[in-house]
């Protein structure tokens, strides 16, 4: 490796744009903001460095063996953030970049390209919501007031069209990748005269255009290294050691980038991509990512070391994963497909590698494609749903999991093992700090939680068995919750001494139900006692209607909330502790 003779810009982003400069594999995405780019321009009229860089020679004879991708020339928040891959002629070199990706794309952008990101106030599949953007450099002074949008005298944004049709701003916008038109300091002048930005008064125009000249198609700024070995074990330590400053480079960025460059015959990057991209629009969304999958890769093949370490992700291991892909694919689908049918969706699944487990036991069970729907697997989803309910409320995947994931794959690898195993996973569990063992304590924090918390859906779930959730539900408050105010309770002559037995109590769990979407709707804000009358016109119905919801005996009338609430709170209680398995106090439900 040895310091190469700097290069300007101009020189940097023609290479990018005839494809010798590349992306090798164990790079990341492009993840840098439109502020971060405006900014590294800002700087470079301001004459600072932009640091140096790390490039590596791969030689005709070894472009074969790994995967390159193009430089971005332009970004979408929502349809473009993935570099598209790039194979080169066999006859030709390539220089990788191996530090420096984010500047480079960066600088290519603003020179070449656009950024379009989500505007304000739109939705995102509102295509009128990510405009296309160019960088432009305002050529006018700035004004006083604008200071602080302009960066020690120079501004440089993203614009849309028709955000240069603004007179009354008084500013010349000129398009920053238009200044490589310029062949000699001579036309850079030449522009400035025709187009009225020479003041012998004031040069700021024509000095701030021929500084933007300058420093992108004269200076040699690009400083870098030059790295010609082949040997991609070296490289990825090389590339290791650089990348600890700048945006932080996430374990997983990395561990990706070297399953990308480790499997032969699928590209691991875009593969993992999609896969993300597609468990996320099963059913009503869900949140999982990179990580999610690459540790189910490695929990799922079976590989002794989950951790996300540059060791566990050793080039045997990533063939290993390459090769049981399909099964894996499969078995984190299947598993989707399963959390949808149960309710569960981006808002209620507090822990994606809770899911872990139930893709294990699909993948070894080989994915049935019926698994969601089918009589014969009915008993196993039943174990499924209440472990993954168990260890969610139980928080047993928060803080380090992979000794939790390390000891339920443990308990699962048992031959023959067709139903589930939730009591083998208990019992592996329960001399763990990770036990999935409930005590009376942890009992009444779950009755603690309060509407709009997402362990609420899980707390309910458990206590509604009945209920359909491949149909859509709400979660509902019994006394509606817009008539906890001050006038309500005036006219039901509630005195104000005890308005917080209703204002401080509108949203906890005792006064929360799940109700099938139609049904809420028509409930409305009506009072519940009256509501219900309508609802369940005879005695059956009533008394049907309070077994499946946990109401208790009693009046039901806005003034006595404080007696229904601490009654219904009790019997969910009881309930929770008969399927959770806790001993309460004489058998009795404690008073809170």
């Amino acid at each position: 490796m040895g310091f190469e003779k700097p290069i300007t810009i101009q020189k940097a982003i023609s290479e990018i744009q005839s494809n010798k400069y590349v992306l090798p594999a164990i790079q990341r995405e492009f993840v840098w903001k439109a502020e971060q780019i405006e900014k590294l321009f800002d700087s470079l009229l301001r004459g600072y460095p932009i640091g140096s860089f790390l490039f590596w020679k791969v030689t005709p004879e070894r472009i074969g063996d790994f995967q390159f991708y193009h430089f971005m020339d332009h970004y979408h928040e929502r349809d473009f953030r993935h570099n598209e891959p790039y194979n080169p002629p066999a006859h030709q070199d390539v220089t990788a970049i191996l530090d420096g990706q984010q500047r480079l794309t960066a600088l290519n952008i603003g020179i070449n390209g656009w950024y379009a990101y989500k505007l304000p106030r739109y939705w995102w599949n509102n295509d009128e919501g990510f405009p296309k953007q160019e960088l432009y450099i305002n050529l006018n002074r700035p004004q006083p007031q604008e200071t602080e949008t302009a960066t020690n005298g120079f501004e440089v944004r993203f614009l849309r069209k028709v955000d240069l049709k603004k007179p009354e701003e008084k500013k010349y916008w000129f398009k920053v990748g238009d200044v490589m038109q310029f062949a000699n300091m001579q036309s850079v002048f030449n522009f400035c005269v025709k187009s009225g930005l020479i003041n012998d008064r004031d040069t700021y125009s024509s000095d701030t255009l021929v500084g933007l000249w300058n420093v992108l198609t004269q200076q040699p700024l690009v400083n870098y290294f030059l790295e010609e070995e082949q040997n991609l074990d070296k490289v990825l330590n090389i590339f290791i050691r650089v990348n600890s400053g700048g945006t932080p480079l996430s374990y997983s960025d990395m561990l990706l980038s070297i399953a990308t460059a480790a499997w032969k015959e699928l590209d691991a990057r875009q593969e993992i991509y999609d896969l993300v991209e597609q468990l996320n629009q099963v059913g009503d969304g869900f949140n999982f990512d990179k990580d999610f999958v690459l540790k189910a890769g490695l929990v799922l093949s079976d590989i002794q070391s989950i951790e996300f370490r540059v060791t566990s992700f050793n080039r045997q291991n990533m063939l290993t994963i390459e090769e049981n892909w399909e099964g894996i694919v499969g078995a984190l689908k299947g598993a989707a497909y399963l959390l949808a049918s149960w309710g569960y969706n981006w808002q209620t699944l507090v822990s994606s590698f809770a899911v872990i487990p139930l893709a294990y036991h699909l993948y070894k069970l080989n994915s049935p494609k019926n698994f969601v729907t089918a009589s014969q697997y009915a008993f196993s989803r039943e174990k499924m749903l209440h472990w993954l309910r168990v260890a969610i409320l139980k928080r047993t995947f928060s803080g380090p999991t992979d000794n939790t994931l390390r000891a339920i794959r443990r308990a699962m690898q048992t031959e023959g093992n067709e139903i589930f195993p939730q009591n083998l996973i208990f019992d592996e569990l329960k001399t763990t700090p990770k036990s999935m063992s409930f005590d009376e304590a942890e009992l009444d924090g779950l009755l603690s939680y309060r509407y709009g918390q997402n362990y609420v859906f899980s707390v309910l779930a458990m206590l509604y068995p009945w209920l359909k959730y491949d149909q859509q539900f709400h979660v509902d408050h019994i006394f509606p919750r817009s008539r906890f105010n001050s006038k309500e309770l005036i006219s039901h002559g509630i005195s104000e001494d005890k308005w917080h037995l209703w204002l401080d109590h509108a949203n906890d769990i005792g006064n929360l139900q799940l109700l099938q979407g139609p049904v809420n709707q028509s409930k409305s804000d009506q009072a519940f006692e009256s509501w219900l009358m309508g609802e369940c016109p005879t005695p059956n119905d009533l008394s049907s209607y309070k077994s499946l919801h946990l109401i208790p005996d009693g009046e039901l009338t806005f003034e006595k909330f404080p007696e229904f609430l601490e009654a219904r709170t009790n019997i969910m209680r009881d309930k929770l502790a008969l399927l959770l398995g806790v001993k309460l106090v004489d058998g009795k439900p404690s008073q809170k």
